[in-house]
């Protein structure tokens, strides 16, 4: 009997093969013999400071869009739930309150929106035109290259903060078209080679059009 069960793990010896992990260990091979990191253990400081790190890099990479696989690769909506959060929450006081007012939640509201409808609505173009990427990879890269223009409504708010003349009007526009056309550039770079020969340029005027119009909201929004 001893025999028979040892013969039949000599036969089939992939049976009882297998990689061992030990509990509490934070690495373990993968599928292709490559360490795999686990985060089940992790301290909740170095999986923010981790995440935030990324979050980092992604945006090191909208300013100098040079490298294109850690958006495209490993995406993520942290980037642009910040960048969203802090230009609806900039922009909600463009509107001068009244006694009838809410606070600028209205503003804060049509802001965020705005952003999230308009992401969809060009990645949603971009795949009906047979784009060989990821809805979530479009948003994520729509998301993160707001950076630009979300700088660009920052220096603008400071500006307003001083008495308003014709020379800083312009210079708000002139960052502000800036901030736009570095914006649109760097989405194009990580979403153009994923787009058909004969649509790109189909494919990147909705782009074009989306940081226009938040650029709009940029240079007209003035003090409260």
């Amino acid at each position: 009997m001893n025999e028979a069960k040892l013969d039949m793990f000599d036969t089939y010896p992939g049976s009882v093969e297998g990689e061992m992990v030990v509990p509490g260990s934070q690495s373990a091979l993968g599928p292709d013999g490559k360490l795999e990191f686990n985060t089940l253990d992790e301290p909740i400081k170095d999986t923010v400071l981790r995440d935030l790190k990324a979050v980092g890099t992604k945006f090191f990479h909208v300013l100098y869009p040079k490298e294109k696989a850690s958006l495209l690769k490993e995406w993520d909506l942290w980037g642009p739930l910040l960048l969203c959060t802090l230009m609806a929450t900039v922009l909600q006081g463009s509107a001068e309150q009244t006694p009838n007012s809410n606070d600028g939640g209205p503003e804060f509201a049509e802001v965020f929106v705005l952003v999230w409808i308009g992401s969809l609505i060009v990645t949603l173009n971009s795949k009906l035109l047979g784009g060989n990427i990821s809805f979530f990879q479009s948003v994520c890269v729509l998301g993160y290259c707001l950076l630009p223009t979300a700088i660009a409504l920052l220096i603008c708010r400071i500006i307003l903060l001083v008495n308003q003349t014709t020379f800083l009007f312009f210079l708000r526009l002139v960052i502000t078209i800036f901030g736009f056309c570095w914006a649109t550039f760097a989405s194009t770079a990580f979403l153009g080679d994923s787009q058909p020969t004969g649509k790109k340029a189909l494919a990147m005027y909705p782009i074009g059009l989306f940081y226009f119009i938040i650029s709009w909201l940029v240079i007209s929004h003035t003090s409260s």
